[in-house]
């Protein structure tokens, strides 16, 4: 705990954290012993969805978070009509974060292999040594020393003993504030590129190394959560967990860049995600059962709409596949997924215009020696995600035929320009080895727009 917090100060913020946590350790052991026994069929046909909100607030003076109270209460509340069981813990210090995780960790360890878990905090946040850190209750945000020795660091204590999960999912959700608009504008660096282990999806309230600002009003959320609330409630059931956080994405941008106040419209955030989810989860839970509701006509011919979309690998196919859906099925039960789809893939449609961008239709096609994973894949990276072509370059990395150093550099190239900070500094490295300083410095300084920091690991690759 920082020197400079009162005796009474810190007897209260560790009653606060007591209090946070009763609840989850309460619920625990009963609940961790029913999922190591049960059989998925015990959970009355559905699968288990698992939800911990972190919240902190408490923070010195002019630092405190007032939204993040009600930052927790409306996201629960939205969970819950989605049949999370969700747990919420409002300003635990370092140790009883660590606890409350590890707590949780073991009981989505007990659940079954198809459980669909969320993680959610909102507080200060910062990037240190390329290190995604979440600062704890009491934790001075403008003192680097208590940061370092106050954070939960975010692969390492939350995402890493979460993952992986491939018949799940696993999202972990980001909302890290400044405490004013003019603090971000002062400040531009934020929480740091990250790609997500298997199963799970990682989101951030803004792009990485962006700021994002918080309301001095305790009754008003955050624009990120306000605006993640509002689409959990709104959209159809039919709608998957991934298309929920691109339609966040989509409403906070609108809603900030539409904001009568400039200084807002000047800081308007972009929320960042990292997708490596491996199935499709509803807002609606799963039926663990073959008996279904049987599709009107109309219905089949929707969802054959739908699937052609799933299936098709080339952007600018997608948008003519999209646009029918959307004039025949303007109500549709897809309608917001069909829409996000289309968004993607106009995006995808641009960029592969661009000259120094050596991708191509046939590089598209998936090979009858791939498999199901990397199909997967490119068909998600025509629909505009980043994470997926990028993946989709990694199998042609080892370059051995002129082909795959062509596939290798025109995946990255396409990944980079969709946003992937990542693969635009891989790019570099890669051009680097090539004796190309020209193209690596290109890549190099598109990493670091896009907000990626590389871990000290690898900057020598650059020198």
């Amino acid at each position: 705990m920082p020197s400079n917090f009162s005796q009474s100060r810190r007897r209260a913020l560790g009653q606060s954290a007591a209090v946070g946590l009763a609840p989850f350790v309460a619920w625990l052991p009963a609940r961790a012993a029913s999922y190591q026994t049960a059989s998925p069929a015990g959970f009355a046909g559905e699968e288990v969805r698992l939800a911990f909100l972190l919240g902190n607030n408490d923070y010195p003076a002019e630092q405190d978070l007032p939204p993040v109270p009600k930052n927790l209460r409306d996201l629960k509340a939205a969970l819950e009509t989605k049949g999370f069981k969700v747990v919420d813990a409002l300003n635990l210090d370092l140790p009883r974060s660590r606890l409350a995780i590890d707590a949780f960790s073991k009981t989505v360890a007990a659940a079954p292999a198809d459980a669909t878990i969320f993680f959610y905090f909102t507080g200060h946040g910062v990037q240190d040594e390329a290190r995604n850190l979440l600062i704890s209750a009491g934790v001075n945000p403008g003192k680097l020393g208590e940061v370092q020795s106050g954070s939960l660091e975010l692969n390492l204590d939350v995402v890493g003993p979460l993952s992986p999960r491939t018949a799940g999912a696993t999202f972990a959700v980001i909302d890290s504030c400044r405490v004013s608009i003019r603090s971000a504008l002062r400040d531009k660096d934020g929480l740091n590129q990250v790609e997500a282990p298997v199963g799970c999806l990682i989101a951030f309230s803004t792009a990485a190394g962006k700021p994002a600002i918080s309301s001095s009003l305790a009754t008003e959320n955050t624009f990120y959560t306000a605006s993640l609330v509002k689409v959990l409630n709104a959209a159809s059931d039919d709608t998957s967990f991934v298309d929920i956080f691109r339609m966040v994405r989509r409403d906070v941008r609108d809603t900030m860049l539409n904001h009568p106040v400039r200084e807002i419209r000047l800081v308007a955030q972009d929320p960042f995600i990292a997708d490596n989810t491996r199935i499709t989860v509803p807002l609606q839970r799963r039926l663990n059962t073959s008996a279904g509701k049987e599709l009107t006509a109309q219905q089949i011919d929707e969802d054959g709409l739908w699937e052609q979309i799933q299936a098709s690998v080339w952007p600018a196919e997608i948008v003519k596949i999209c646009n029918r859906y959307l004039e025949q099925y303007p109500q549709g039960r897809r309608k917001q997924s069909v829409e996000v789809a289309l968004e993607g893939a106009q995006d995808s449609a641009k960029i592969l215009q661009r000259n120094d961008i050596k991708l191509y239709r046939s590089s598209f096609q998936a090979s009858a020696a791939m498999d199901q994973a990397v199909t997967r894949d490119i068909a998600r990276a025509a629909r505009g995600d980043k994470d997926a072509a990028k993946r989709v370059g990694v199998i042609y990395k080892d370059g051995s035929t002129g082909q795959e150093m062509g596939r290798y550099e025109g995946w990255l190239q396409y990944a980079s320009w969709l946003g992937n900070g990542i693969a635009s500094y891989d790019l570099a490295l890669h051009y680097r080895k090539l004796d190309q300083p020209d193209l690596a410095a290109r890549y190099e300084s598109r990493a670091r727009e896009l907000g990626f920091t590389p871990p000290p690991s690898l900057k020598s690759g650059l020198k």
